[in-house]
């Protein structure tokens, strides 16, 4: 089911809603997922400043998928970034990462 999501409070919710309908405990999918149980907690509290790598690791752990509605105009704007791939960008002393 396509659900909107309009904040990171939306998503942590709908995160909860899943594990616990999957009658998953908190720190066992925060394990099985690679993640801390307060990271997880804070993400279905709707903390707003979680790290969204470690948030598509609980949502592929829990089977959720994430999708982006994004203008036709721009799609092959994306296809050409992606596969051409972006510059990395600079790590702690100027270098690149």
């Amino acid at each position: 089911m396509q659900l909107p999501i309009h904040s990171v409070a939306d998503l942590g919710i709908a995160i909860r809603a899943v594990r616990k309908e999957q009658g998953l405990r908190l720190d066992d999918t925060a394990g099985s997922a690679g993640v801390g149980h307060v990271f997880l907690r804070e993400v279905e509290r709707g903390k707003d400043t979680v790290q969204l790598g470690l948030v598509l690791k609980v949502l592929d752990e829990l089977g959720i998928q994430l999708s982006i509605d994004i203008p036709v105009e721009v799609l092959p704007r994306f296809n050409e970034l992606r596969t051409k791939g972006l510059k990395p960008l600079p790590g702690r002393g100027g270098t690149p990462a």
